[in-house]
C-alpha cells in the first residue's frame, strides 16, 4: 500500500513539474511580432505615373519598417482598368483581414461597392489618384484622400506655354503668324483630372492673352501608344499644328514618338503633367517643353502615414497634418521645364 502511495506522489510531482515547466515556457516565450497587413489595389500597373507611385510606396514602407521597428505585409493588385476585378480584390482583403486598404480606383463613380465592404468591416481606406465623388469619401470618419489637385496642374502647365511665348512668341508661334494652332489630348472622360486639367489650362492661356486656335483634340485615355496614334492622324490632317497640350506626359511623349517618326516635321512643343522619369529625361533631351510634377515621394508619404495613423500605428507628422484639409491632401506640384 505504501508503495503504490509512493508512486502516486512521484507521479503528482512529475506532473507538477511539467506543467510548471511548460508555464515557464509559455511566460519567456518571445511574442511573435505583429505584422501590420496593407492591400494596394492600383488601377492598372502598366499606368507609367501609377507604377512611379508605386515603387515611391514600396519605398517608404520600408523606410517606415524601420523608423517603427514594425513589419508590414504590402501586397499590390492589378485591376486591369476593370471595376469589377477591383471590387473582388477589396473583397478578398477583407476577408484576409487586412488593416488598411490603399485605394487607386478604376472607376471614380463606382467606389461605393468597396467603400461599403470595407467600412462594413471597419477597415480604413486611402484612396489616391483618382478621386471618388464627394458623397462617397463622406460615408465614414475613416476614408482619405491623397492626390494632386487638378486645377493648379491645369494653371502651371499654361503658365509654362506664357513664360515660353512671351520670352520669344517664334518659340511656339512656329510660322509667326500670330496664333498658336493647338491640339489637346485628353485623359479618361470620367477622370476629374482631364476634365478639370483641360478647363484651367486652357482658361488660363486666355486669360492671359496667349493667342491659341483649337485645331483638334481627343481622349488619349492617358496611355502614350493612343496620343502618338491621334498625333499621327493630325500631322497628316494639319500641317500648321504649333503645340500639342496633354492632360498627362505619356500621352505628349506619345505625340512626340509621332512627330519623330515623321521625320521631316520641327519646331512643334508639346507640354505634359505628372513628372514621370521619361517625361523628365524627354525636357533633358529637349523634346518636351515642360511637365508638372506631382511629387511622388510626397505621395507615398502621405499615404502610408495616413493609414497607419488611421490605425493608431503612429501620430501623422506635422508636415502632413498641417496640409490635411477634412481627409483630403494636396500634394506638392512643381513645373519642370529646360
Amino acid at each position: 500500500m505504501k508503495r503504490k502511495y509512493n508512486i502516486i506522489i512521484a507521479l503528482v510531482l512529475v506532473v507538477s513539474v511539467v506543467i510548471s515547466a511548460a508555464f515557464m515556457t509559455g511566460c519567456t516565450k518571445t511574442p511573435k511580432k505583429n505584422v501590420i497587413k496593407l492591400g494596394l489595389c492600383l488601377y492598372r500597373f502598366d499606368d507609367t505615373f501609377i507604377s512611379n507611385v508605386r515603387q515611391e510606396i514600396e519605398e517608404y514602407v520600408k523606410e517606415y519598417e524601420k523608423e517603427h521597428e514594425v513589419k508590414i505585409n504590402l501586397e499590390v493588385v492589378d485591376a486591369k482598368d476593370n471595376q469589377n476585378t477591383q471590387n473582388h480584390q477589396v473583397e478578398r482583403f477583407v476577408s484576409l483581414n487586412y488593416d488598411v486598404l490603399l485605394i487607386n480606383v478604376v472607376d471614380r463613380f463606382a467606389a461605393s461597392n468597396m467603400i461599403e465592404t470595407a467600412v462594413g468591416a471597419g477597415i480604413p481606406i486611402v484612396f489616391f489618384n483618382r478621386k471618388p465623388v464627394d458623397d462617397d469619401l463622406n460615408r465614414a470618419d475613416n476614408i482619405y484622400y491623397v492626390g494632386a489637385g487638378p486645377k493648379s496642374a491645369g494653371i502651371e502647365q499654361a503658365k509654362i506655354i506664357i513664360d515660353a511665348y512671351n520670352k520669344n512668341p517664334h518659340s511656339i508661334d512656329i510660322d509667326g503668324d500670330g496664333v498658336i494652332n493647338y491640339v489637346l489630348l485628353e485623359g479618361e472622360p470620367s477622370h476629374q483630372d482631364s476634365l478639370v486639367r483641360t478647363e484651367w489650362v486652357i482658361k488660363t492661356l486666355q486669360e492671359n492673352s496667349i493667342p491659341i486656335n483649337k485645331l483638334n483634340g481627343a481622349i488619349g485615355n492617358w496611355e502614350r501608344a493612343q496620343g502618338s496614334a491621334l498625333m499621327e492622324e493630325w500631322l497628316k490632317e494639319y500641317k500648321n499644328i504649333d503645340l500639342v497640350i496633354s492632360n498627362n506626359d505619356d500621352m505628349a511623349l506619345g505625340a512626340i514618338d509621332a512627330i519623330d517618326r515623321a521625320g521631316n516635321i520641327t519646331g512643334i512643343k508639346a507640354v505634359g503633367i505628372d513628372g514621370t522619369k521619361e517625361a523628365l529625361d524627354a525636357i533633358a533631351e529637349g523634346k518636351l517643353l515642360g511637365t508638372i510634377e506631382s511629387d511622388k515621394k510626397e505621395y507615398a508619404k502621405a499615404v502610408v502615414e495616413l493609414a497607419m495613423s488611421s490605425i493608431g500605428k503612429s501620430t501623422l507628422p506635422n508636415e502632413i497634418k498641417a496640409k490635411l484639409n477634412s481627409r483630403n491632401y494636396d500634394v506638392e506640384q512643381i513645373p519642370r521645364t529646360k
